[in-house]
């Protein structure tokens, strides 16, 4: 199972999204490396698609902040956090390196904060399906990359739902501040600073699996997963 999830001129998608394991990932390198390696591959391009779709999104509402800070590429190594990766292999959780944005840029800063904030788990939800879809090919039906693309559907769908938790520092909290009238909106982030401690309380309590999993597996199974 894996979960992932101011005022000031220039905000972050942060922290990229957060990525949660019930078991620590670096136990596989030692007892299946190849199970360690389909994992550590399917979770490298879930971070580089989902972040390159928030630099995408942002440059298409006017903000080029992430395309000069060099984020709006696929190259995973740009898009990893090395303490987020470190957190991810040794504690069983980690993060991305958030995608800088600038709302002035937008030419509605409004709807551009909504619409970066859910083209990270939209791409999450694209590459989900599509796996799926793959997966019904023969060709694909067997085989190590069928394991990737496997744990890549199941990957990018816990992602998805995650990042749609209205708990800030995740994605859905910024896409309801964005879509809220302004005074709400003010009231809501107000809330931004309690995020990370519920967060922590969730992914302690194993909570996420117990919401996260109905979810994916109802996800899934529409496309026969």
């Amino acid at each position: 199972m894996m979960n992932l999830f101011n005022g000031q001129s220039s905000r972050k998608i942060a922290p990229g999204y957060l990525v949660y394991l019930q078991n620590m990932l670096i136990s596989l390198l030692f007892t299946n490396p190849v199970v360690f390696l389909t994992l550590a591959l399917a979770l490298m391009f879930s971070l580089s698609l989902h972040e390159f779709a928030h630099a995408y999104m942002a440059l298409r509402q006017g903000d080029p902040t992430a395309k000069y800070a060099g984020r709006l590429t696929l190259n995973p190594l740009v898009h990893l956090d090395t303490f987020g990766t470190l957190f991810l292999l040794f504690a069983g959780f980690g993060w991305a390196k958030p995608v800088p944005i600038n709302p002035r840029n937008f030419r509605d800063p409004k709807k551009g904060l909504s619409l970066v904030s859910i083209a990270g788990p939209g791409m999450n939800f694209i590459l989900a399906i599509t796996s799926c879809l793959l997966l019904k090919i023969p060709f694909f039906s067997g085989g190590l990359f069928s394991a990737f693309l496997y744990y890549f559907a199941f990957y990018n769908a816990g992602l998805g739902f995650f990042n749609l938790l209205p708990i800030a520092p995740l994605d859905g909290f910024k896409f309801v501040s964005g879509i809220l009238p302004s005074n709400l909106s003010w009231q809501w982030e107000q809330l931004a600073p309690y995020g990370m401690f519920l967060l922590l309380i969730l992914i302690s309590t194993n909570a996420f699996s117990r919401v996260l999993l109905p979810l994916m597996e109802g996800f899934l199974g529409l496309f026969g997963l």
